[in-house]
Formats: structure tokens, sequence, C-alpha cells
């Protein structure tokens, strides 16, 4: 029998057919079977595991079916000893069921960290070293000097605190700085739009306090508070408005960008104290 008369064949093409039919088979128990691995399309949003104890979060992954990792510990003063500080995936992204959420939680027992001394330096520098000695800012406290803008005293708790005592990391230190011998001011910083780290900064480089800060109704994770912006301030941003060294700042917080066209001075709480507004310079 020929090539040809063997192509055209009954048992050739019935041989064929089952064999199309067992690929096609073959091809769709495999793709089904991927989809049922994958699950594709049952992806689900990862909770907010921020500020959980260890107990709530092991509920809370059981109950989104998923799985939990703790990897590190920090040490912070945004949640309680044993919380979790820190998540990845964050909030809000997808992932497939039982897949791992990386934790960090806080430490139980703070790193301790000397005091360094910072009289003599001027107060950015005294600002950058004590940040990167694991410690906080607390207020500017200025005193007449004949330096300014230089500190004259570091203090804890009200009292001086000796260069090489031992601190929590991330406790809260004041500055003591002179102001010099005359009655000086300076402007009031534009805060609005800006997140509270970067507008805490501002406000000590500008000599400085900051004081509450309120978030608003729309801040419900500790995912928001990151992402939150002030939309107001108390004293208001004027041109040639200023204030004493060491005065207050109070800011508002949200994640709504409508309220940045609301005009600031028509929402004035009645639970935080107002700073009056020196009255502007004469030409």
């Amino acid at each position: 029998m020929s090539l040809k008369n063997f192509i055209l064949s009954k048992v050739f093409i019935k041989n064929l057919g089952f064999a199309i039919v067992i690929i096609v088979g073959v091809v769709m128990m495999l793709l089904i079977y991927l989809n049922f691995y994958t699950r594709h399309g049952q992806a689900r949003p990862v909770p907010d595991f921020f500020g959980l104890t260890t107990e709530q979060m092991a509920k809370l992954a059981k109950k989104s079916r998923l799985r939990y990792q703790v990897i590190d510990s920090v040490y912070t003063t945004l949640v309680p000893r044993g919380c979790v500080a820190e998540q990845n995936p964050k909030p809000g992204f997808k992932v497939k069921k039982w897949r791992n959420v990386v934790l960090t939680i806080n430490a139980f027992y703070p790193e301790m960290v000397a005091m360094p001394n910072l009289v003599d330096l001027p107060k950015r520098q005294a600002i950058l070293l004590t940040e990167s000695s694991g410690l906080e800012i607390g207020l500017l406290i200025y005193r007449p000097d004949l330096s300014i803008d230089v500190v004259i005293d570091q203090l804890y708790n009200g009292k001086n605190i000796p260069e090489g005592d031992s601190l929590q990391k991330g406790s809260v230190v004041d500055l003591v700085l002179g102001k010099g011998l005359s009655n000086q001011r300076t402007p009031v910083p534009d805060l609005i739009g800006m997140n509270l780290e970067p507008a805490k900064n501002k406000i000590l480089a500008s000599s400085l306090n900051l004081g509450t800060y309120i978030y608003d109704n729309t801040i419900i994770s500790g995912e928001d508070t990151l992402h939150a912006f002030v939309y107001k301030q108390n004293p208001e941003f004027k041109d040639y408005a200023s204030l004493q060294l060491g005065s207050v700042i109070y800011l508002w917080l949200t994640v709504d960008s409508a309220k940045l066209r609301v005009d600031s001075t028509l929402i004035i709480s009645d639970t935080i104290p107002s700073v009056d507004l020196l009255n502007k310079t004469s030409d």
C-alpha cells in the first residue's frame, strides 16, 4: 500500500481522530488543573495587621485565609510592645488564598542608646545628631542668651540629661536654645498639603514647636496615618505673619484631598487653644 493510500485509509483517519481527541483532552485537563492550582480570579485584599497583638494577628490571618510570618522586630512608639509595626504586602494589596504575609513587630525590650552631647551645637546639627542617635526631638525652649539657635542645655523629662546617660531608643529630648538678647521672631511656615513628618521637620527648622495634631474621621488604618496630610494649621500661614521663637503650631490632618479647597478659617476647633498671630510688621 502506498503512503498516499495509507493516509487516506479509514484506519489512519480513525487513529488520527483518536490522537486529536486525546491531545485536546490532555490540554483541557491541564488548563483546569492550572486554574485550580493558581486559584485564578480568587485574589483577596490583605487586611490591616497594624497595631494587632500576636493573638489578634493569628485570628485575623485565619479568618482571611492567609498565612503570616514574623521575621523581625523594631522599636517604635507608634504601637504597643509586641504589636505589629509593619507588614508586607501592604493592606488592600490583593493576593491568593493562603499566601504568606510578612510581619514586623514592635520589640518587647527596646534598645538603649547613649545620650549625645548637644550643648554648644547649632540647632540644625543638634537635631541631626539626636535623630541619628535613635532619639527624637521634643520641645524647642528659647531663653535669652548671647547665642542664637545654639543649644545651651539638653533636657529629658524636664531635667538636664548628661552626655553618655542611657535612654530608651525613641525617647524624646527637649532642647534649650539661645534666642539672642532681642525679641526675635520667625515667619509662620506654610504646612498645608504636607505629610506629618515633613511638616514637623519644617516646624523645627523654623524654630517653632509642634503642638497637638488631630486626624479627622477619614483616618481609619495605620496606612492612612502615613499618607495623611495637613489641611489646616493654627496659626495660619499669611504673608508677613510671624511668631516668637519656640511658639506652638497645631495641625489637622486628613486623606481627603477635597478638604484642601476648604477655607481653613471656617473650621476652628473649640478643643484646641488658638495661638494669636502677631500683627503684620510695618513697612
